[in-house]
């Protein structure tokens, strides 16, 4: 389904969304990460927040709504936002690290894969990282999908 499809759709649910559709796909992996959303077992992901201040983004906000996309650029589902946090890469907790349900679910496992992450989109930007770069922790629930 096409991503404004899928937006328009859910409008007619709960027009409060507005007309404003903020649409991605997950890092490395998108096909699998959003799939992991749609299973119930991906509730949580993370950005670096260096790169939101250097590009003079706005973080994300809890009851903000976004669209999430597979790795083709089709519409998978909606989610919203319902906490965000700013903590030091260090700091990020195993409660968090379970909730983004990626491999084993484990705070090691989720370091051993966003530390390079981290690493190579600030070298990017112009940016290093360190374990003390901040993180922005974003949980989330799903509220729509195809077919509802």
């Amino acid at each position: 389904m096409k991503a404004v499809e899928m937006w328009q759709e859910y409008q007619n649910v709960n027009p409060r969304i507005g007309d404003e559709m903020d649409a991605w796909a997950f890092g490395v992996e998108p096909d699998l990460l959003a799939q992991l959303v749609l299973d119930g077992t991906k509730t949580a992901t993370a950005s670096a927040f260096d790169l939101y201040d250097q590009e003079r983004e706005p973080l994300p906000k809890e009851g903000s709504y976004d669209l999430i996309l597979d790795g083709q650029g089709e519409a998978v589902c909606i989610i919203e936002t319902t906490k965000v946090s700013v903590v030091p890469f260090k700091d990020v907790s195993a409660e968090h690290a379970y909730k983004e349900g990626e491999g084993d679910r484990s705070l090691a496992y989720w370091r051993e894969v966003h530390e390079p992450l981290f690493t190579a989109w600030l070298m990017e930007a112009g940016l290093t990282f360190n374990p003390a770069s901040k993180v922005v922790l974003e949980e989330f629930k799903v509220v729509f999908k195809e077919g509802e």
